[in-house]
């Protein structure tokens, strides 16, 4: 689907709620309508023009590269929301929605504006997004084969004796050279005792053997973002590493043998939890089974016992079940899922993994 088709899908919910344009300050809402990175502000009129507000260091680039807009220069020394507000004033238009407004900003709209009605909207800007279409399912695919190149590097050099950060290097390296415009979040590469924190991110510990050792890992490519997790003993597991693992390998099949259009989210991290609970780690799984990714590498739609997120066709989702022990260690195993209509299909792949 093209920037122009989403700009037709997103004026028709405006017509349906009689919204007469949507004030669009989120990076990545705006790159979703434009493909361009770098707007300030995008004005989406139900039925005018398109104007996306840029600041001069991105005024050229936005001229060659932004698509279905004009381009407003915002000058040096310019107020940003005078401007925007002077255009929607311009324009006439009596009721605005918006994704997200600082408290400044909506202060200075009401200020000006006491007769505009503003309505929240980012819902139905998601209720887009998280439906992928097939030039954005392509795009996450190849984040998840970069992402999938990095991983495998990681766990071809994993041993006793190497820094967390020194692989977390090698990690974003290959994806480098295998086509990434950099990372989805900050890597993680967490050993030891530490791994029981979820997001402990990458430090100078030096990888001791016998040492559970958490991998987290996403690249974007030209946007879009994977993510993948992945947990190694630097040396032979003991048994209790060896059920931990097991466990946590077992409850990503069953979660993903559910995985299909038509399904609540939270009937999936129900199956997850309760097999995690059966084999005795009930209160080590401490998050959210998993999560939409797109330009975004956590949105909707969540997997957690309180969603109320029904899967659909084309959304792409991570599936990460983990379980954190402390003072012992954690492991996490996550990969990232596109939802098919019957199934789902895992995008993020080892050599060793089945499809």
């Amino acid at each position: 689907m093209s920037s122009a088709n989403r700009i037709k899908r997103i004026r028709e919910i405006l017509a349906q709620k009689n919204i007469d344009a949507l004030l669009i300050s989120n990076e990545k809402n705006i790159y979703y309508f434009t493909e361009f990175s770098g707007g300030y502000r995008l004005l989406i009129p139900v039925d005018e023009e398109c104007i996306l507000f840029v600041h001069a260091v991105n005024y050229e680039a936005a001229n060659e590269m932004a698509k279905n807009v004009r381009i407003s220069l915002i000058k040096v020394g310019e107020r940003a929301d005078t401007k925007i507000i002077s255009e929607i004033v311009n324009h006439g238009f009596k009721s605005i929605g918006f994704d997200r407004l600082s408290a400044h900003e909506y202060i200075r709209i009401t200020d000006n504006m006491k007769d505009l009605k503003l309505e929240y909207l980012e819902d139905s800007i998601w209720s887009l997004r998280k439906v992928k279409d097939k030039e954005e399912v392509a795009l996450v695919h190849k984040a998840a084969e970069i992402t999938s190149r990095g991983m495998k590097r990681a766990l071809e050099i994993i041993k006793p004796g190497l820094k967390e950060w020194e692989i977390a290097a090698e990690i974003e390296y290959e994806m480098r050279k295998a086509g990434s415009s950099g990372v989805a979040f900050d890597t993680i590469v967490c050993s030891g005792p530490e791994s029981a924190f979820p997001h402990g991110g990458s430090c100078e510990r030096e990888i001791k053997y016998g040492d559970l050792v958490v991998i987290d890992v996403g690249a974007k490519y030209r946007g879009y973002c994977a993510d993948m997790t992945r947990t190694a003993v630097a040396g032979n597991p003991s048994e209790k590493q060896k059920h931990l693992l097991e466990t946590l390998s077992k409850t990503q099949s069953l979660a993903m043998s559910r995985l299909k259009a038509g399904v609540r989210t939270r009937d999936i991290d129900e199956v997850a939890r309760k097999y995690i609970a059966e084999r005795g780690y009930g209160e080590y799984f401490v998050h959210s089974l998993g999560h939409g990714v797109g330009l975004d590498v956590h949105e909707p739609p969540m997997i957690s016992p309180v969603s109320e997120d029904v899967l659909s066709q084309w959304n792409v989702v991570t599936i990460e079940p983990g379980i954190y022990i402390p003072k012992f260690g954690g492991a996490r195993i996550e990969d990232t899922i596109l939802i098919l209509k019957e199934n789902a299909m895992k995008l993020t792949i080892l050599d060793e993994d089945e499809t």
